[in-house]
């Protein structure tokens, strides 16, 4: 049985040695070398904001006590988020009141805007504790802003950018060559993928602790450069030796 071939092994750099134009006066010029790199990053963000929805409602044989109790309870879940730090344009009101039967019924959804997780545990927690089961909190969704995936966007393709760079250095110094300044830094590929919660699985949505919730949040970004550039000359080795 004939061995196996070897793997296909990926070019990153290559030295080109461009050819020697002719001067002035016809004297040969100084011959201009470069240096072929390809470089590649894949960084990841974390969610930014985490959106939680909280319901209440009364039903009371009289309209304004039905009012009453969920206005009450409104009051304090805005007195509480404004005391962590909440801004009033991060929180939404909705309401609806109806007559069902001989009794009136009030409700109430409560949609709040985090940026601090932290702070975000800390409100859900105290409200369960003072509001108990007449207030049901959702689990929180956590998601991007415009603002945070256009930052990861940037950082990916500068991470690649700098890695393709430290590859041409290292390609010069093996060669004992002085790299110069780049000629061309093209991007080749960029995606974006992230994390996605399949409904069909047994290990339901409800039931993921805050960090699973935030890791299924999360995006990711890659990006490949190529990037051409100059070969200055001799490597001055003065201090590299110890």
């Amino acid at each position: 049985m004939a061995p196996p071939a070897p793997p296909l092994s990926r070019v990153f750099a290559e030295l080109d040695p461009s050819p020697v134009p002719e001067g002035r006066a016809g004297l040969p010029a100084l011959p201009e070398r470069e240096v072929h790199v390809s470089g590649s990053a894949e960084l990841s963000a974390r969610p930014d904001r985490a959106r939680v929805s909280l319901r209440l409602g009364s039903r009371k044989e009289a309209a304004a006590a039905a009012r009453s109790s969920v206005s009450r309870r409104l009051q304090y879940i805005a007195h509480t988020a404004r005391l962590h730090g909440v801004p009033e344009e991060n929180m939404t009101v909705t309401e609806d009141f109806s007559r069902v039967e001989n009794t009136y019924q009030m409700e109430a959804e409560v949609c709040i805007i985090f940026s601090d997780f932290g702070k975000m545990q800390n409100v859900c927690n105290l409200l369960v504790e003072k509001l108990g089961t007449s207030i049901t909190i959702s689990p929180p969704h956590f998601y991007h802003t415009p603002e945070a995936i256009d930052t990861l966007r940037r950082q990916v393709c500068v991470t690649a950018v700098g890695n393709t760079r430290r590859k041409a250095q290292e390609v010069c110094r093996l060669f004992g060559q002085a790299l110069g300044k780049p000629l061309l830094i093209k991007e080749e590929e960029t995606k974006e993928w992230g994390s996605h919660i399949d409904s069909h699985l047994s290990h339901s949505a409800d039931s993921q602790t805050l960090q699973e919730r935030i890791q299924n949040a999360t995006a990711y970004a890659s990006c490949r450069v190529f990037a051409v550039f100059e070969i200055k000359g001799k490597e001055n080795r003065r201090h590299k030796l110890l």
